[in-house]
C-alpha cells in the first residue's frame, strides 16, 4: 500500500524517478578491465617466412589475449618475438614470449605463454606454492573443486599445472581455455 501510494505520488510529480527499485537478479560476477597488452617485433624487410610467422602468432596472440582480458584483471606487457630457433614456444616472467616452430602458433600455445609471463613457473610466488607437486594456494585449489569436483587437485611439476594448464594441444577447448585464465588468475589472488 505505502509503495502504490509513493509511486503514485512520485509518478504525478516532475522529472523521471523510479519509486521502486528494480527487482534483484542474481549477481552477476563481473571482471575488473584487464591490462594485457602484447607487440610483435618484425624484422623491417620481413621474408616470406616471417611474414606468414607474424600472421600466424599475431592471430594466436590476439585470441589468447582477449580471452585473459575478458575473464581476469591480470595486467602485463607482453613483447612476443618469432625466433626459428625456438623448438616450439616459451614465455617468461620479463614478459617476453618467443615462438619458433609454426605449429606451436596457436591460441593454446598463447596462452600457456602468457601464463609463464605472469608468474606460473617463473616466479618465486609459483615456488612457494608447488612444494609436493600439488598446487596450496586456496582460491585456484577451491576453483578446480568447483570445475573438476571435491577431490580435485591442481598438479604441478616442470613449470607447470594440471588439468587446465593447456600444457598440450589435446587439452585445449573453449572451456579449458576460459579455466585456464580463470585459474591463473586464482594462483595470482593465491600469491603467484
Amino acid at each position: 500500500m505505502v509503495v502504490a501510494a509513493l509511486a503514485a505520488t512520485v509518478l504525478a510529480g516532475p522529472g523521471v524517478a523510479q519509486a521502486v527499485p528494480p527487482a534483484a537478479s542474481a549477481p552477476r560476477e563481473q571482471v575488473a578491465a584487464a591490462t594485457i597488452t602484447w607487440t610483435l617485433e618484425r624484422a623491417g624487410n620481413p621474408t616470406q617466412d616471417q611474414r606468414t610467422a607474424y600472421d600466424l602468432i599475431t592471430a594466436a596472440m590476439n585470441a589468447a589475449v582477449a580471452r585473459y582480458n575478458n575473464l581476469s584483471d591480470l595486467g602485463k606487457s607482453i613483447t612476443v618475438r618469432y625466433d626459428p630457433g625456438v623448438p616450439t614456444a616459451d614465455g617468461n616472467i620479463n614478459g617476453t614470449i618467443r615462438f619458433g616452430n609454426r605449429s606451436y602458433m596457436t591460441e593454446r600455445t598463447a596462452l600457456h605463454e602468457i601464463a609463464h609471463t605472469i608468474g606460473v613457473g617463473t616466479s618465486s610466488g609459483w615456488s612457494s606454492h608447488t612444494g609436493g607437486g600439488t598446487w596450496s594456494g586456496a582460491e585456484a585449489t577451491a576453483l578446480v573443486k568447483r570445475f573438476d569436483g571435491s577431490a580435485a587437485k591442481l598438479s604441478t611439476g616442470g613449470g607447470h599445472f594440471w588439468p587446465y594448464g593447456l600444457n598440450y594441444e589435446n587439452e585445449f577447448s573453449n572451456t579449458a581455455g576460459d579455466r585456464h585464465v580463470q585459474i591463473v588468475a586464482a594462483m595470482v589472488r593465491d600469491g603467484l
